[in-house]
């Protein structure tokens, strides 16, 4: 880490230089960084928001990356990014990756709706590809308007012309009522969308869009799984790490793993890229997405570790 830079009250940009291993990445894609605490390693995926091609921009020095971080309270990485993340401290870094992203050419007319932090890999859009954007609109929710993360240059962008910026506050505005759209940016069923942001705001979207009729034009990002049926939750023991814990049942196995610092593969935490899968000697997991429980008693069962939480020992 390089620099810790003040966001808002709450949130830090952190600059890293990469070491020689960094392949890059594609605007809106992430990383996961570990880092120790207390002496256990943490990973956690964090948006990329730097220019790709390297070159310094919005105060980053070239060949530097950057992430943006919120304080949450149960969040154990960002809450301590924030307090007390300082130049000079070593992180591990994977390779960028995710499909958050813009395709080749542009569309000719976008429309980005964000929330919070949810805002991070749009910026990283933003940053690259603004000049590219024929027609760019955003619409962005904040509690207020000090929690608008990179406001200055939200700003700017729409000052020039290049960005049609609707800032919704929940202290003026209240909650986003999609049917506001209408009024915000009126031809939206038109927009290739790219929305990422709380679960609500997700969800909300995903059944508005096919509401309209125009899902295949909604691109979402999402960091957590939708939990629609946790469990009793139970005993998990990492026999290779010969760790012990006691996990609820709406905790993935992958965080309650690297909670106890046991480092688990891991991919894009959504049960898409099937790169967490490990064996379960013997138990139960229970799918978080359906409620789906495996189980295990001779043969190891492979399983992914994101989306499957402690349906009983395992």
């Amino acid at each position: 880490i390089v620099e810790v830079r003040p966001e808002t009250a709450d949130a830090v940009t952190v600059v890293i230089r990469p070491g020689r291993g960094w392949l890059g990445h594609v605007p809106g894609q992430y990383i996961r960084i570990g880092i120790d605490i207390d002496g256990v390693r943490h990973w956690r995926a964090y948006s990329l928001t730097h220019r790709a091609d390297g070159a310094p921009a919005a105060g980053i020095p070239a060949g530097c990356i950057a992430i943006t971080t919120k304080a949450i309270p149960s969040g154990k990485v960002s809450t301590h990014l924030v307090r007390d993340g300082r130049p000079g401290t070593l992180v591990m870094l994977d390779q960028a990756t995710g499909d958050f992203t813009l395709p080749t050419p542009a569309p000719a007319k976008v429309l980005f709706l964000t929330a919070g932090s949810g805002l991070t890999p749009v910026m990283g859009m933003l940053r690259n590809h603004l000049g590219e954007l024929a027609d760019a609109a955003h619409v962005h929710c904040a509690p207020t308007a000090s929690d608008v993360l990179f406001a200055d240059e939200l700003q700017s962008y729409a000052g020039s012309g290049r960005l049609a910026l609707s800032l919704n506050l929940d202290d003026q505005h209240g909650l986003l009522d999609l049917e506001r759209l209408d009024t915000l940016v009126p031809d939206w069923r038109e927009r290739e969308t790219w929305t990422c942001g709380p679960t609500g705001l997700l969800d909300a979207a995903e059944a508005h869009w096919a509401g309209a009729g125009v899902a295949d034009r909604l691109h979402t990002e999402r960091f957590r799984p939708t939990i629609i049926e946790p469990g009793e939750g139970g005993e998990i023991t990492f026999l290779t790490s010969d760790v012990t814990v006691d996990a609820d049942g709406s905790t993935p196995i992958l965080d309650a793993g690297e909670e106890a610092g046991v480092l688990m593969p891991s991919g894009c935490r959504m049960g898409i890229c099937f790169g967490c899968v490990l064996p379960m000697r013997e138990g139960a997991v229970r799918d978080l997405r359906n409620g789906e429980v495996t189980t295990a008693t001779g043969d190891p069962v492979m399983i992914q570790t994101c989306i499957s939480a402690a349906a009983g020992a395992c």
